[in-house]
């Protein structure tokens, strides 16, 4: 196994060969107060860079149940494949039970023992990670050891990893998280959950200093930092880039995340500068966080309109 400050692949944007990104992990219903909406973070950004133009495939699995076709059928509408969506035969699809709070704070409570729990390491999907140039995946899904281990396999390919960082209790061990984190190349975490990994090592050090210790400690080229409505921090091979973020009328801010970081990636591969791919992605997840659930409808121009009103 790699030491957790072993340097893996140097990233830029023209080792990036957007030709095909892999999104693996959860998928599963969002239950809002005013009724279901499709959601999953890898899920949720495989649908956004599909919608901005990039070759994006997602593997998940869903129960043998209505919600399950339902599901199939939510992202067929999308044009997004799934031949990689696996049926479990017994285990449930997975629902979500969100609640808002009174500032449109988010709190999620996660259903146990549901379909993604079991993700099998078919061929198929082998063979989808040795030919992606990008794996994107993330702690959630890897909550249990089948669907870990399964994943773990397919980060031995070439492809970039990329690891979106989402510690909800009582999901949030250290042990699991830093079995994925030493194999990612790229990491996206929010600023609680910076404080909340360098707790386990009793650092309480400012923010810039905690994310270059996070980025030497788990041997990742390129570290991003979000800061909810207060924009976010990239930390690229000893540089910073910071952006104040844009203030929106929020509905609600189950995606905007995963639209932050499909925004960030779509500019960052299509060769624009960090400063750049930073700001269109501050305004996807501001505009998704203006729009109940995690995949809302949105045209392109709308984020460029936002950065124009700034």
């Amino acid at each position: 196994m790699a030491s957790m400050s072993e340097p893996k692949n140097r990233i830029n944007g023209e080792n990036l060969n957007p030709k095909k990104i892999l999104c693996v992990g959860e998928v599963l219903w969002d239950m809002l107060p005013t009724g279901p909406k499709a959601g999953g973070a890898p899920m949720n950004v495989a649908l956004h860079l599909k919608k901005f133009g990039f070759n994006s495939y997602f593997a998940g699995r869903i129960g043998n149940d209505k919600l399950g076709a339902d599901l199939r059928d939510f992202l067929e509408r999308q044009g997004l494949d799934t031949n990689l969506l696996q049926v479990d035969p017994l285990l449930p699809t997975s629902t979500v039970m969100v609640c808002l709070g009174a500032n449109n704070e988010v709190k999620f409570e996660i259903v146990d023992q549901v379909a993604w729990d079991r993700l099998e390491p078919v061929a198929e999907l082998k063979e989808a990670a040795l030919e992606a140039s990008a794996i994107i995946y993330g702690t959630l899904a890897s909550r249990h050891p089948y669907t870990r281990e399964t994943i773990l396999s397919l980060l031995n390919s070439k492809a970039v990893k990329l690891i979106d960082v989402n510690l909800r209790p009582p999901f949030n061990s250290r042990d699991v998280a830093e079995q994925l984190l030493i194999k990612a190349d790229i990491a996206k975490l929010n600023d609680d959950e910076l404080r909340f990994i360098a707790g386990w090592y009793n650092i309480k050090h400012e923010e810039k200093e905690l994310v270059a210790w996070f980025a030497e400690k788990y041997g990742c080229g390129m570290v991003c930092v979000t800061r909810g409505a207060n924009g976010a921090l990239i930390y690229d091979h000893g540089s910073l880039f910071e952006h104040e973020g844009y203030k929106v009328k929020v509905v609600d801010t189950v995606g905007s995340g995963d639209a932050f970081l499909a925004g960030l990636l779509s500019k960052y591969l299509a060769g624009e500068t960090i400063g750049n791919s930073l700001d269109f992605a501050c305004a996807a997840g501001a505009f998704v966080a203006t729009r109940e659930g995690a995949t809302p409808g949105y045209k392109i121009e709308d984020f460029n309109e936002l950065i124009k009103e700034r």
